[in-house]
């Protein structure tokens, strides 16, 4: 039996990715959560008070500050004691409740101690803490990411825009493209569904115990309880959601997911491209100084950057799927299975960040390989084949060919061989169409045949 080693990270977004998902820790941690939580019930409180309920009085300006340097200022005295009490309570929530009203006691505002989570339900905390930090996250590291790959890949589609590349349909040689063109469809993928996330809703619940606002209306029945729970929950810059269960039922998170889900299927298209791109010498890759390809074959540079964003947005994307299989139902009116479900979200949005980090930086360790695209073109000459038979079939709509059967003619002619340049060309000599037809048959090559590829780098939106 081995010795036990020191208590060391079981994740690796925890220790050997720790520096790339950092900044997502900052929201998406325990501590984070936890500070939203703080914030939250902070923030009830002013409201409470900003509305002289209860026979209070607004606070002044120097004390809402202190109450709001609790999260402002939360750090490692904040994550101890939390940690300490929670031994006790085995309740999260209940655990941030005590530090508030320990806080103000210590701020000389021990009278406010009871409108500390008053009349909530830790769902309504949680509700609104977890839409905090998710929004945080994602708006301020994960979609800036993620616009930093789109924007890469915009670079690279301008600068490739003219370089004309062989296509390849279920992987054989085809109608030629530009690597520019290539690039672009996946900016444009990526821009649509970023355009989707961005627009994202973050809703959050604050209406008791099952959604009833049962507790209020006994505490004051006179008081507008939904339209004051409206407006706490929109000016933290959140939606309201007023028809719930105990819990918020989840439903923009199933929506988030899904569509973090869908952006990352779609890098894990580019990364398996990009991939395959190296693989068949169209990019090379720049050496990075110190750096070691392979630990027995000094020449090689492993595509390592496009192989750990692969196999990461497959660990995110499983995540991502199962957050929204489970977060999607609640039994009856609450069950827990949403609560230790959403303490992967980090995980999901960490693998996900981990793998555009590494697509970012693949994107720009990579150089076209310009010569081996045109050798790869000058072999195909009969992908020209689709060129010559739809000419021939615009010659016999207009009366100037006599030809009955086109594409049965260039299949016999091409299909599952090669034909060189000279062969092709004693072939358009020997076509009964127009001679106007017939020079511009002759003057196209493989890599002049790119249609519109190039403008299509820059699409009308």
């Amino acid at each position: 039996m081995t010795s036990s080693l020191p208590p060391q990270p079981l994740s690796p977004l925890d220790g050997r990715y720790r520096a790339v998902v950092a900044p997502l820790s900052d929201h998406l941690s325990e501590a984070g959560l936890n500070r939203a939580r703080v914030e939250v019930e902070v923030e009830w409180l002013i409201a409470l008070t900003d509305r002289s309920l209860f026979a209070t009085a607004p606070l002044a300006d120097a004390d809402k500050e202190r109450l709001r340097a609790l999260y402002r200022d939360f750090g490692q005295a904040e994550i101890d004691w939390l940690a300490a009490r929670e031994a006790v309570t085995r309740h999260d929530v209940k655990a941030v409740e005590y530090l508030v009203r320990d806080r103000l006691s210590s701020l000389g505002l021990d009278r406010l101690a009871e409108l500390v989570h008053f009349a909530c339900t830790s769902e309504d905390v949680n509700s609104l803490a977890y839409a905090l930090t998710v929004k945080r996250a994602v708006e301020e590291v994960w979609l800036p990411a993620l616009r930093e790959v789109i924007g890469r890949l915009d670079e690279l589609a301008r600068a490739h825009r003219d370089a004309p590349m062989l296509a390849r349909t279920h992987g054989q040689p085809a109608t030629p493209t530009t690597m520019g063109k290539e690039l672009a469809v996946f900016a444009w993928r990526l821009r649509r569904v970023e355009r989707q996330l961005a627009a994202s809703e973050y809703l959050g619940k604050f209406s008791g115990a099952t959604g009833t606002w049962s507790a209020h209306l006994a505490a004051d029945p006179d008081v507008d309880w939904p339209a004051v729970a409206r407006g706490f929950v929109e000016s933290l810059g959140l939606g309201f959601n007023v028809l719930t269960t105990q819990i918020e039922s989840h439903d923009w998170q199933v929506e988030l997911y899904d569509r973090a889900r869908h952006a990352g299927g779609i890098l894990h298209n580019l990364a398996t491209d990009v991939w395959t791109y190296i693989s068949l010498g169209y990019f090379s890759q720049i050496p990075v100084a110190g750096a070691t390809g392979s630990s027995t074959m000094p020449h090689k540079i492993n595509p390592i950057r496009f192989e750990n964003a692969e196999a990461n947005l497959e660990i995110a994307g499983g995540l991502f799927a199962t957050l929204a299989a489970t977060l999607v139902t609640s039994r009856l009116q609450r069950d827990l299975t949403d609560s230790t479900t959403q303490r992967n979200i980090g995980v999901a949005f960490g693998h996900s960040l981990l793998a555009i980090d590494n697509l970012r930086r693949g994107l720009g360790e990579i150089a076209l390989a310009q010569d081996v695209l045109d050798a790869d073109l000058d072999e195909n000459w009969e992908v020209l084949a689709e060129a010559i038979q739809t000419v021939v079939r615009a010659e016999i709509t207009a009366g100037r060919s006599s030809i009955t059967d086109p594409y049965a003619l260039l299949k016999e002619l091409t299909r599952g061989r090669r034909v060189g340049a000279a062969e092709l060309a004693e072939f358009i000599r020997g076509l009964d169409i127009g001679a106007e037809a017939r020079e511009r048959l002759l003057a196209l090559t493989p890599a002049g045949y790119t249609g519109l590829a190039a403008r299509l780098v820059d699409p009308a939106e």
